[in-house]
């Protein structure tokens, strides 16, 4: 009695191992009905294509066999043909085949690291609206930057952004380099957008590869190797699915297979142009990958925030010192935020006045801890002088401020 496969990997590699040997077996019956019917010189030639179409087989079982993914590799064109039908319509994108704007494409692709779609389409209209070349970019001031980028979180990005086109403005006249290494030696700009616009942009053979990419080469080899760790072999397996064309469309329609087929739940697998090479899918269980390590829960950090509105509506801010959590952003003065709140919150407070504690505090999740703030509120009289490192911003000023998400909701409060 033959024992059962029990391991996902096991399970992914007989099913492949299945569909390799059913070919081979159906394509040597073809040709050798065809060459039945050939003169003897022809024959040989037939011969030759089945030991051809024999060796493609022998290749596609080892990539199943050395998931190293080096030796084969599913059909680009296939997926570049799905792409060409069913792409996603986005501002930032030029129809398949045409090159992008490489400005575009490094103004959407940092708005979209850790991002959606959606949150991200009105910031980047607001942004090209209003610098619409990488020049009108690096010649903004800081400020107006990280205020049009409120709102949208993560904030050193928006840092990055403008440390980015400030680069390309003074250092290559205003022209974008080509090469992924040029590219990564600008400020921000780490190996994925790099390769996203060396081939997006300049139609240069690199993988840029983002979650999208990952769920798909992992699904694709059965990677049982969990994230992060896995990810250099994912990057690895990513270079030999490269077409010998069509880089900027290739890499777009991988994201669009992740976004879109291969999704993180219930993906459509019926749909994808990549299903019948599929080790996940023929396991039974492409919801498995990638396999992820146990979250750590975040850590729940406190503080007071200190809400001082003067009599003819200005509030009292800061700005955040410019290295660090939420650099350079605005912000309403508060205690530290650490695991407990301070014995006497008072000492922290930017004026000597009566302060009243509101009744629920405002809550925010960062990517590595949650927030809870207590909002403590003074109202003062109008000719009250801002301390030392402060400013009053007018009511009507606020929304022109770079205050982060989590300070607006302490101003919700006012």
């Amino acid at each position: 009695m033959v024992a059962p496969i029990r391991s996902a990997s096991g399970r992914a590699a007989y099913g492949l191992r299945i569909w390799f040997l059913c070919a081979a077996l159906e394509a040597g019956l073809r040709v050798g009905r065809e060459a039945a019917t050939l003169a003897p010189g022809e024959r040989g030639l037939a011969r030759q294509s089945s030991v051809r179409l024999a060796a493609g087989v022998a290749a596609g079982k080892a990539v199943e066999d050395d998931k190293a993914g080096t030796r084969g590799r599913p059909d680009p064109a296939r997926l570049l043909a799905w792409y060409d039908r069913h792409r996603r319509r986005l501002p930032w994108r030029a129809p398949p085949g045409e090159r992008q704007d490489p400005y575009r494409v490094f103004l959407s692709e940092i708005m979209l690291q850790q991002t959606t779609v959606a949150a991200v389409a009105p910031y980047f209209a607001n942004f090209l609206a209003r610098w619409p070349s990488v020049e009108a970019l690096a010649n903004a001031p800081l400020s107006e930057v990280l205020s049009a980028w409120a709102g949208l979180g993560y904030y050193a990005r928006a840092r990055n952004l403008h440390a980015g086109a400030k680069a390309v403005a003074e250092g290559f006249a205003g022209r974008f380099p080509m090469s992924v290494e040029e590219l990564i030696a600008l400020p921000g700009i780490g190996p994925y957008t790099a390769a996203a616009i060396a081939s997006i942009a300049f139609e240069q053979r690199a993988a840029p590869v983002d979650g999208n990419w990952e769920r798909v080469v992992s699904r694709l080899f059965a990677v049982d190797e969990p994230l992060p760790k896995a990810r250099p072999r994912l990057r690895a397996l990513a270079e030999t699915l490269l077409p010998d064309a069509r880089y900027g469309d290739f890499a777009q329609a991988m994201m669009d297979l992740g976004a879109t087929i291969c999704t993180p739940r219930k993906p459509a697998c019926a749909l994808c142009p990549w299903n019948d090479v599929c080790a996940a899918r023929a396991a039974g269980e492409p919801e498995r990958y990638p396999v992820k390590l146990a979250k750590v829960a975040r850590p729940t950090r406190r503080g007071v925030a200190f809400l001082a509105v003067r009599a003819d509506g200005a509030v009292l801010a800061r700005s955040r010192p410019m290295e660090g959590l939420l650099g350079g952003m605005t912000e309403v003065p508060s205690t530290p935020w650490e695991e407990t709140l301070p014995a006497d919150p008072t000492r922290h407070a930017p004026l000597k006045t009566a302060w009243t504690a509101l009744n629920t505090p405002v809550t925010h999740v960062f990517s590595h801890f949650a927030l809870e703030l207590s909002v403590w509120r003074a109202d003062v009289p109008a000719g009250t002088a801002a301390p030392a490192g402060h400013r009053w911003v007018p009511v009507r000023g606020i929304d022109d401020e770079a205050f982060p998400s989590v300070m607006r909701k302490v101003l919700a409060r006012i």
